[in-house]
């Protein structure tokens, strides 16, 4: 293969891993409601529209954000799965039952013939469901502090995303652009997540971070329904306002948090 491709993979890498470590960083430093709005950034999917926006035209980014959108609803069903499942459950079990629910779920969301208006909807039914169904496992005392870590954690987390995110978008143009949105959601960066904390702090403490990011991820959603609606003003913009909008989703929780005054960590 040409230098260029090996360039080109590195980049990808290179830029996911940076994101990837950065969120960790603040995760594993703060408590369970902040880290929930950096797990629920569009962090694999965010690198993997940017590739996607270099290889494919506007029509296509479009069509993937609905896909994405539709997916969105697969990751609150997954986030609540282990929220429950590691109340009692070991890493595998806790993980591989949400994973499991989630490639349930997206198998039903490939039945379908989706529009932005019935993937929006879908994800309002859902979240109406998960959000208050999720509150008994939000613990305001879990992560405190950071989580110990080894050597390779951060590597290994980063490495992982990153082949994600190269396979994504390698396989675009065989999934179609639908699916390729569908996939650009695989709870892949939640997952590290869970693979570092659960052993080290504990079931209970990591699905709270899970617990918590029910009401971020519904504004994941929105942020990919914005880049569909926005692609008209081109691809770049559209990412760019899709990105603004789900910082901004954030931003609008953590005020309201902390008009309520609710601790952030909590």
């Amino acid at each position: 293969m040409s230098a260029f491709f090996w360039g080109a993979f590195a980049l990808k890498l290179g830029a996911v891993a940076l994101v990837v470590v950065a969120a960790s960083y603040v995760v594993e430093r703060s408590g369970p409601f902040l880290g929930a709005l950096i797990a629920a950034l569009p962090t694999a999917a965010g690198a993997a529209y940017v590739i996607l926006a270099i290889e494919h035209p506007a029509a296509f980014i479009a069509e993937s954000a609905v896909g994405s959108v539709a997916s969105n609803a697969a990751v609150g069903l997954f986030a609540l799965a282990y929220a429950v499942l590691a109340q009692r459950r070991g890493l595998g079990p806790s993980l591989g039952g949400a994973l499991a629910l989630w490639a349930l779920a997206v198998a039903a969301i490939r039945a379908v013939s989706w529009t932005l208006g019935s993937a929006l909807a879908l994800n309002l039914a859902l979240y109406t469901l998960t959000i208050p169904a999720s509150r008994r496992y939000r613990n305001p005392g879990a992560l405190a502090g950071p989580a110990k870590r080894g050597r390779y954690d951060l590597l290994a987390r980063a490495a992982t995303v990153g082949l994600v995110v190269t396979l994504v978008t390698a396989a675009s143009t065989r999934l179609g652009a639908l699916l390729t949105g569908v996939f650009a959601l695989l709870p892949v960066a939640m997952s590290s997540f869970v693979v570092i904390l659960q052993p080290r702090i504990g079931g209970p403490a990591t699905a709270s971070v899970l617990a918590n990011a029910q009401a971020p991820l519904l504004g994941l959603g929105l942020a990919f329904a914005v880049v569909h609606l926005a692609v008209p003003l081109g691809v770049w913009w559209a990412l760019a306002l899709g990105l603004a909008t789900s910082f901004g989703w954030s931003a609008l929780l953590l005020a309201l948090r902390h008009a309520l005054g609710t601790p952030s960590s909590g």
